[in-house]
């Protein structure tokens, strides 16, 4: 099997990079629960790598809430901040940016989090996340996924084609922007996520350590690497 060759790589971060999703099904669960609605995957998907503030609109709508999308996303936001710096990377994350760093492959962030929770989520992974060329949060472009000015910024950050550029993604909202984009994508969904939300994605992963870099004209792994 293979696929465009890739010059250039684009990670979006949660869910793909760390495994921040579990924080915000919890505490989007409680909300929910305080006002007697349930938390549905359903809803989930719609929201998941959009801004903040867009994801609140579609809860609040979606279920009905008796509050506006700023106070639930105040509420939201301040139970977030607390297990952010919690954060563990995904299986395959830390090799796989590490690999393509030694390889000299140019790398970009592009996260829809915000700068202040970008600090809070990569508190302990800094030297990690300092391997990235360059890093777009959600304040970068006007228009959030599934629009793909992140991602396009960022190939133009890196000085690489879109066409030639492969976007790591978990989201409907980013496999949607990235297509946009006309970008390469691989799709690390959630095994609870539909996979009918996946379609338009080049390949679709159970996880980054399923990725094989010479399918896409990129450095193999090298034998003594774990």
């Amino acid at each position: 099997m293979s696929f465009k060759k890739i010059t250039h790589i684009i990670y979006d971060m949660d869910g793909v990079l760390l495994d921040t999703e579990p924080f915000y099904t919890q505490v989007n669960q409680a909300i929910a629960q305080k006002y007697g609605k349930q938390f549905d995957w359903a809803i989930k998907s719609q929201t998941m790598g959009k801004k903040s503030i867009d994801s609140a609109r579609i809860w609040v709508k979606s279920l009905d809430l008796p509050i506006t999308p700023e106070a639930y996303l105040a509420e939201r936001t301040s139970k977030l901040e607390q297990l952010f710096p919690s954060a563990q990377p995904l299986p395959g994350a830390v090799r796989l940016i590490q690999h393509f760093k030694q390889q000299g492959i140019p790398q970009a962030l592009a996260t829809s989090s915000t700068q202040h929770t970008f600090h809070l989520k990569t508190t302990h992974h800094k030297d990690w996340f300092s391997l990235f060329d360059v890093i777009f949060t959600g304040e970068a472009v006007k228009q959030g996924k599934p629009a793909p000015d992140i991602f396009l910024a960022a190939a133009q950050a890196l000085q690489g084609s879109p066409p030639n550029c492969l976007v790591f993604e978990d989201s409907p909202a980013g496999i949607e922007a990235a297509i946009a984009a006309k970008m390469s994508v691989v799709a690390v969904p959630d095994p609870r996520l539909d996979k009918t939300f996946c379609q338009g994605a080049d390949q679709i992963l159970n996880s980054l350590e399923e990725f094989v870099p010479e399918q896409w004209g990129l450095p193999a792994f090298s034998s003594n690497h774990t």
